[in-house]
């Protein structure tokens, strides 16, 4: 019977007088020693299984509530997009913009944003419904006919609250594509019940997007982020368990009793003299107290050892860590080992959160903050208005310090050069101030006087070169004659003198 184990080869023809190939392999394989996949050992029945476990409602639930690292992997980057919130740059008063931060805050805009990242990253979807009073959900949001004090906030709804429609597709080009139009929302809703809500109100999150054949499968939604760690979570909580359960027997005695069955089959009296001896054995037994036994009686003892148990905790930590995509530091609110304090690794959280920000928050939370302008001010937003989200790296007070004095000595320096105006130093001292907070108070007024202000004089016109600055062998410029001088232009001198 042929050797099946090994993948077939083709055989390749290699013309006469030519230098046949070299077969080449994308992966290792010695069918002798069985090494590699497909050589009928034991690795080469590995594959991976299908759990869909977001589809798995009730179970996710119970993980959330029970398992503290199912929180973390959920709560964590949900609270992070959402701490700092956003800054506002527009030529608005900067009353204005604070009355646009303060209804932010007012109608829970970032709370509902927070859980509803919370909910998509659980359940693998979730939509923040739009709050506008006195409108339809069901027809399109025109953002032109929301007037003052007409935004109330964000409802927050994950996947097993609404219906998308299946059959209602987005047409028009877009990053809504293929979307669904409509969202019917569930009898198990807190509000909207037995309604349908428009896509153009509504910011939709997903936890990991998945291939549209795997989307299909979740109704148009994502996967849960906890599908991918399932198996890693339930080896970490397993160890974990098991440790805790070597705590009650890291000491085991054994006592061996002469004639035990009989004592134990025999009257009461006997047994009550028995367990009265081992209570004064565990009552008096320590570092300076006795044990009494009968001659013939023995007793060992058997101590376990927890050795290499902090390793293996220590490298599922690792595992869950890299599975969530959250450092440790964060994550378990431990150091990585070595030499790093772990503030390498929470800029690199930071620098992926804000990407994720900008890619899935931005348009939304955009949209959001142009509602709220037209709520709280009652009108338009003017032009130029933009939100970038705040950094979650915040500088001390003395890099603060030291990045303002750098850019301020190179601004001033440049001017003094004659390299910028006056004018574009206050515009660059106005721009650094975002990060340093020093020179806030620079208005634009003040930046269009500067502008409006003449050229400086040129020096050299004003104090011509002394005698010991002239250069004796450079050429002489010429010098225009000299017109005579006409008296009768003067005042107070006639034609005769």
């Amino acid at each position: 019977m042929a050797d099946t184990s090994a993948p077939a080869r083709a055989r390749i023809r290699v013309p006469a007088g030519s230098q046949p190939s070299t077969y080449t392999a994308d992966t290792y394989q010695n069918v002798v020693a069985r090494l590699g996949i497909g050589t009928g050992n034991l690795q080469s029945a590995s594959t991976y299984g299908y759990n869909p476990i977001s589809r798995n409602r009730m179970l996710l639930d119970f993980m959330y509530r029970g398992s503290w690292i199912v929180g973390k992997v959920v709560d964590v980057v949900a609270e992070d997009m959402t701490r700092a919130g956003v800054k506002i740059t527009s030529t608005l008063d900067p009353a204005d913009i604070a009355a646009i931060h303060d209804g932010a805050r007012n109608w829970g805009v970032w709370d509902g944003i927070a859980d509803g990242i919370k909910w998509s990253r659980l359940y693998g979807g979730a939509i923040l419904v739009i709050l506008i009073d006195g409108q339809d959900p069901a027809t399109p949001l025109n953002t032109s006919t929301v007037g003052r004090g007409q935004f109330r906030g964000l409802l927050p709804l994950d996947r097993w609250m609404i219906q998308p429609s299946f059959t209602e597709t987005v047409r028009d080009l877009g990053p809504d594509l293929g979307k669904p139009v409509f969202y019917d929302v569930t009898a198990s809703a807190p509000a909207f019940q037995g309604e349908r809500v428009h896509y153009s109100r509504v910011i939709r999150l997903e936890g990991i997007k998945l291939p549209y054949w795997q989307s299909q499968t979740e109704q148009f939604w994502g996967m849960s982020v906890i599908e991918r760690l399932y198996d890693r979570l339930v080896a970490f909580d397993s160890t974990t368990a098991g440790a805790a359960q070597l705590v009650f027997k890291a000491y085991l005695r054994t006592y061996k009793v002469e004639g035990l069955r009989q004592i134990l089959g025999g009257p009461e009296a006997a047994q009550k003299g028995l367990m009265a001896q081992l209570d004064a054995i565990r009552a008096y037994q320590s570092t300076e107290g006795l044990t009494l036994m009968d001659a013939k009686d023995e007793m060992t003892a058997l101590t376990y050892s927890f050795g290499g148990l902090s390793d293996v905790l220590a490298r599922f930590e690792e595992q869950i860590a890299g599975a969530a995509d959250i450092p440790l530091v964060r994550m378990f609110g431990q150091s990585p080992a070595g030499f790093s304090t772990g503030e390498a690794d929470l800029r690199t959280h930071y620098d992926g959160i804000n990407a994720q920000q900008n890619a899935r928050l931005r348009p939304g939370v955009k949209r959001v903050y142009e509602l709220l302008c037209r709520s709280e001010l009652g009108i338009e937003p003017p032009d130029g208005y933009a939100i970038a989200f705040e950094p979650l790296w915040q500088l001390s007070a003395t890099e603060r310090a030291t990045i303002a004095k750098t850019n301020t000595d190179t601004i001033l320096a440049a001017e003094v050069q004659g390299t910028i105006s006056h004018a574009v130093a206050l515009k660059e001292l106005k721009g650094q101030s975002e990060e340093t907070g020093i020179f806030t108070n620079i208005t634009d007024a003040d930046i269009a006087e500067a502008e409006a202000e003449p050229p400086a004089p040129d020096e050299t016109a004003v104090n011509p070169p002394g005698p010991d600055e002239i250069d004796a062998d450079a050429p002489a410029s010429p010098v225009a004659p000299v017109p005579p001088v006409d008296g009768s232009r003067l005042p107070g001198l006639s034609p005769a003198a």
